[in-house]
């Protein structure tokens, strides 16, 4: 027989928990890196009608704060392991496989024009285990800078491609979507000690190490980045303001915005969140809508591309403020995996809609 708390106990439990959340905020925001600071995770303002308690399957655990899962044709799905310095594959009984150490803090992952894995490298994080929970962030004492990598998934083989653009050092590649034309967009985080902070910036690059370009700056903290179905829209979310900007995309790496006055990196503003959040990476799904991991409330923001709310989707594991990113594959791309940064974990969803198949998502090599 388990013994069960009190009211009164479970109260002072949940104060506790809420307590060291609020700890644990305080020190990533005085670090200042790509992650979230904690607060209650049930104070999402999200009308009833538009939260939607979801049901999910843990795929894998003892994940080093997983993050940029990429679904594979054969069932397994790739993520990087930021503090770890890894790329992992997980088949579908949780199997996990280190396909490569690449070093830093690997952020974000895509399948490129010729069958690689692309990886935008932050250059390392540190690690803040708080009251059960992980974060991460600030600069690490090994840092020597962020990069943009490539790893065959059959050798295992690492190639850095970029690690500058016109001798600017990058700083802290998050995240990247190749377009249709087999060109890659990436954010750029940045880095902070605690008292000076990097302004963010977006670049476009070709795969094969030839050209590479700033075509965004001064953002705070951009964070994930997607392409809306037709390739007309680029969408990039910021972590700590928890908006959403695009730019139209007029030609491979060309964008154009400025219809919101002041808009960060002269972006169009899209949405934010109508109460304390932060957020993470996104994905697009197949009707264009932005679905962006919701950090601290723990759950999906699924936006219209007229910048409405169209519902939250609230995913709770073990309380876990880090939910970091979502892909989607299987049958009619209708599988969502999510990675629960926090607490080491992929996660399995049936989602409300398909996602949207990206490009060159079957040309992978050593499936």
């Amino acid at each position: 027989m388990t013994n069960r708390p009190t009211p009164r106990e479970t109260s002072r439990f949940t104060a506790r928990r809420r307590s060291l959340l609020g700890a644990a905020g305080a020190a990533v925001l005085g670090a200042l890196g790509t992650t979230a600071v904690a607060r209650p995770a049930d104070a999402h303002p999200v009308s009833r009608k538009r939260r939607k308690k979801m049901k999910f399957s843990v795929v894998a655990t003892g994940l080093q704060f997983p993050e940029g899962p990429v679904a594979l044709p054969n069932g397994d799905v790739l993520v990087v392991e930021v503090i770890a310095g890894n790329l992992t594959r997980i088949s579908p009984d949780g199997t996990k496989t280190v396909v490569a150490e690449v070093g830093g803090g690997p952020n974000g992952a895509a399948i490129g024009p010729d069958g690689r894995v692309y990886i935008a490298n932050n250059g390392g994080l540190n690690a803040f285990p708080v009251g059960g929970y992980v974060f991460a962030g600030g600069i690490p004492a090994d840092y020597t800078g962020g990069s943009i990598q490539a790893v065959d998934l059959e050798t295992g083989a690492v190639e850095t491609i970029y690690t500058e653009c016109d001798g600017q050092q990058l700083r802290g590649p998050n995240d990247l979507v190749f377009d249709e034309h087999g060109g890659l967009y990436f954010t750029d985080y940045g880095k902070s000690d605690g008292v000076t902070a990097d302004r963010g910036r977006l670049y476009y690059a070709l795969p094969d190490g030839s050209a590479i370009t700033q075509i965004a700056g001064g953002m705070e903290g951009p964070n994930g980045i997607g392409l809306s179905p037709d390739g007309s829209r680029l969408y990039v979310s910021e972590t700590y303001t928890a908006r959403v900007w695009w730019w139209g995309v007029t030609g491979p790496g060309q964008i154009k915005g400025g219809q919101s006055l002041g808009g960060s990196g002269n972006g169009n503003f899209l949405y934010t969140a109508s109460d304390y959040t932060n957020f993470d990476s996104l994905g697009i799904d197949a009707a264009g809508n932005v679905c962006v991991a919701s950090l601290l409330t723990h759950g999906i923001s699924v936006v219209s591309p007229e910048g409405d709310l169209v519902e939250f989707l609230d995913i709770d594991t073990d309380g876990d403020p880090g939910i970091t990113n979502i892909c989607w594959g299987g049958p009619g791309q209708r599988t969502a995996y999510v990675t629960a940064s926090s607490t080491g974990k992929l996660l399995k969803l049936d989602w409300p809609r398909r996602g949207l198949r990206l490009p060159f998502a079957d040309r992978v090599s050593g499936r």
